[in-house]
């Protein structure tokens, strides 16, 4: 079992949490809205509990279900409340045509999560290129990058107490490819798949 604090009461954030709580972890809630926070951590059930933003969250790992713009100011304000934990990026930063990335940097929202943390923070890339509604219902992949090799760890137990198998692409810097990744499964949706019931995923050669 793993401690999880989720900073966000969206979409994402209730998808990830009911999973996790289904998985048999500890699960906090924190929003900038204590209400929302509260009625989600309500709705999750499992004995989820609501935390006050900005404060130090309970959970060891804490994953920040956030727009991408909002994602490094939430650090940044959160600032040394994070420190020792395991910070997981879920954004996207798609641009207004969603065809691109908002940054035209070999970056990526993880890489400046990482700049802003704190001391003893560990940043991981995770969960981006699965659509909501498939990671409530199927059983995706997901693909994650960071360069904290312990911290990998955790975040690969958590996922598979979610009943996905997590899979390594290698160091932080693989975060900018995963958005990319990100804007591929858009591509696919409107063209070459044509809808959103779909993950991206690794199929094996057979034995």
């Amino acid at each position: 079992m793993s401690n999880i604090s989720i900073i966000g009461t969206g979409n994402m954030a209730r998808t990830i949490g009911a999973r996790a709580v289904a998985g048999g972890n500890a699960v906090e809630v924190m929003g900038r809205d204590q209400s929302k926070a509260a009625d989600l951590a309500k709705a999750l059930g499992g004995g989820a509990t609501t935390g006050e933003w900005g404060t130090t969250p309970a959970g060891d790992i804490v994953i920040v279900a956030l727009l991408y713009d909002g994602v490094v100011p939430a650090v940044t304000q959160y600032g040394d409340a994070l420190a020792g934990k395991v910070i997981i990026d879920i954004s996207n930063p798609f641009n207004s045509t969603f065809d691109g990335l908002a940054h035209r940097d070999e970056t990526s929202i993880a890489q400046e999560v990482a700049k802003t943390a704190p001391d003893g923070a560990s940043v991981v890339k995770a969960f981006n290129t699965v659509f909501r509604h498939v990671l409530e219902k199927g059983r995706p992949d997901v693909f994650i990058a960071g360069d904290n090799a312990q911290a990998k760890a955790s975040v690969e137990t958590f996922i598979e107490s979610l009943g996905l198998r997590p899979l390594d692409v290698g160091g932080l810097k693989m975060a900018h490819w995963l958005e990319g990744a990100g804007v591929v499964t858009v591509g696919l949706a409107n063209h070459g798949v044509g809808n959103l019931d779909f993950a991206l995923g690794v199929t094996g050669l057979p034995v």
